[in-house]
C-alpha cells in the first residue's frame, strides 16, 4: 500500500478570548476536517441505535459530573492560578471522529512555552516508534501539574468536551495533530479504525497502562475496543477507571 500523506493544517492566526486569564491554546490553527474517508478498509459496523443510547449516557454523566465535580475543579483552578504564571485551561487540536478535529480542554499542567520547548525535546522522547511523545521527567511540568497528571484530574474539563459532542465518556484518546499524522503514515488501517467511534474522556488505554504502553500497544487495545465495542464494556471501563486512577499506573 502506498504512503498516505498526512493532511496539512492551514495555517492562520490564533482566535483570541476575551477570557484570556482563563485559557490558553497550543495550536495556532483553526478545527478543520482531515479527508474522510480513507482509502482503507476498516470491517467496521457499529449499530445506529446504540450510538444514540451511548450519547445519551455521555450527555447524563456529562452533566452529572459537571454538578458534582464543579467545587473541586474551582478549587484545583484557584490552585493553577496561585502556583504558576499562565492560564488555568488550555486546548490543543486533537484528531477526532471521522477525521474531524476539535480543541481538547485540560488543566494546565506546563509551563506557558511548553510548545516552544517541544522540538528541543524530541530527542528524549521515551516513547517507543516515536508516534507518541512521553517523557517521565517532563521538565516542562510544573508542581502543581505533575499532581493533575498523576491523579488524572487534569482531563477533567474535558467533560465540556463532552457536552459539545466532541467526546465521549469512555473511548480511545484522541491523539495531537503531530502523533495522529505519523500514526497516519505508519499505520493507515489503525488511524482509520481508531476514529471510527469517538474519541473518549477514559478508554481502554487509560485502564490497560497508559504510559507505561508503546503506541503499538495502544493502537492495539484501541482497534480492539472498536472492533468490540458495547454499552457494557463502555460501563466496565468507566468502573474500572477510578481504581486505575486511584493505583496512578502508568500516570505521569
Amino acid at each position: 500500500m502506498n504512503a498516505i500523506t498526512p493532511p496539512s493544517m492551514p495555517s492562520i492566526e490564533p482566535l483570541t478570548f476575551d477570557t484570556a486569564a482563563m485559557i490558553t491554546q497550543e495550536d495556532p490553527v483553526l478545527v478543520s476536517v482531515a479527508p474522510w474517508p480513507l482509502p482503507v478498509t476498516t470491517g467496521l459496523t457499529i449499530d445506529p441505535v446504540r450510538l444514540v443510547v451511548k450519547r445519551a449516557i455521555d450527555l447524563t454523566g456529562a452533566i452529572v459530573g459537571l454538578t458534582l465535580l464543579s467545587p473541586l475543579m474551582l478549587c484545583i483552578a484557584l490552585t493553577i492560578r496561585m502556583n504558576s504564571q499562565g492560564p488555568v485551561l488550555f486546548r490543543q487540536l486533537r484528531r477526532g471522529h471521522r477525521g474531524r478535529s476539535f480543541w481538547v480542554l485540560k488543566y494546565r499542567t506546563m509551563t506557558i512555552d511548553a510548545e516552544q520547548q517541544l522540538s528541543d525535546l524530541e530527542k528524549h522522547n521515551e516513547s517507543a516508534g516515536g508516534v507518541l511523545f512521553k517523557l517521565k521527567d517532563d521538565p516542562r511540568v510544573t508542581r502543581v501539574g505533575r499532581f493533575l497528571r498523576r491523579t488524572s484530574l487534569d482531563e477533567l474539563p474535558q467533560l465540556i468536551n463532552v457536552l459539545l459532542g466532541d467526546m465521549s465518556l469512555v473511548g480511545p484518546r484522541p491523539l495531537q495533530i503531530r502523533d495522529s499524522e505519523k500514526l497516519l503514515v505508519e499505520n493507515p488501517v489503525a488511524y482509520a479504525c481508531r476514529l471510527e467511534v469517538m474519541p473518549g474522556v477514559t478508554g481502554p488505554w487509560q485502564i490497560g497502562g497508559r504510559s507505561e504502553l508503546d503506541h503499538v500497544q495502544m493502537v492495539e487495545l484501541d482497534i480492539e475496543y472498536a472492533k468490540n465495542w458495547s454499552l457494557s464494556r463502555d460501563l466496565f471501563i468507566l468502573l474500572k477507571t477510578p481504581i486505575v486512577v486511584l493505583l496512578r499506573r502508568g500516570a505521569y
